[in-house]
């Protein structure tokens, strides 16, 4: 079953420079969790384009390592992208990203539609963990945003 994770947060900050920060594949480290291990696996160019191929290692539990493979599958210029998972630990995974000019900043929206598959394993692995991990994950997210752009 898809499920859907939206979010939404406003940046205090120039919208080209918001945008460059999140086109910066390389970024990404800076906001996942810690305690995910996130390493990023294949080289990134300094700038991102669609049809890229990125392929990380996540930790989610001690031990546990998942390999994580998306495509950025569209990038609209100083507006939004997508990225897919091609390979990782979900059925379906499709991050929009979104970023709307606003008066004094830029307002992100985040779409998240995933599907963790398994069936009934997966039904229950999404209500007893998987939508708490992506919670943490977001709520991480908008913390660090919030600390780089709103608070610098």
């Amino acid at each position: 079953m898809i499920r859907l994770l939206h979010r939404e947060q406003f940046i205090r900050a120039d919208p080209a420079r918001v945008w460059d920060f999140f086109a910066t594949p390389r970024n990404l480290n800076e906001l996942t969790p810690p305690n995910l291990r996130f390493r990023m696996v294949s080289e990134v160019p300094d700038r991102m384009a669609a049809g890229q191929i990125i392929e990380y290692r996540i930790s989610p539990l001690p031990g546990v390592w998942l390999r994580w493979v998306t495509e950025i599958r569209e990038v609209r210029e100083g507006v939004s992208f997508i990225d897919e998972q091609r390979a990782g630990p979900y059925q379906l995974w499709s991050h929009e990203h979104q970023f709307h000019p606003a008066p004094g900043g830029v307002r992100m929206v985040d779409r998240v539609s995933y599907d963790v598959g398994w069936g009934p394993f997966g039904w229950l692995a999404e209500k007893l963990w998987v939508r708490r991990q992506l919670e943490h994950i977001f709520d991480y997210r908008y913390r660090r945003v919030d600390e780089l752009f709103n608070r610098a």
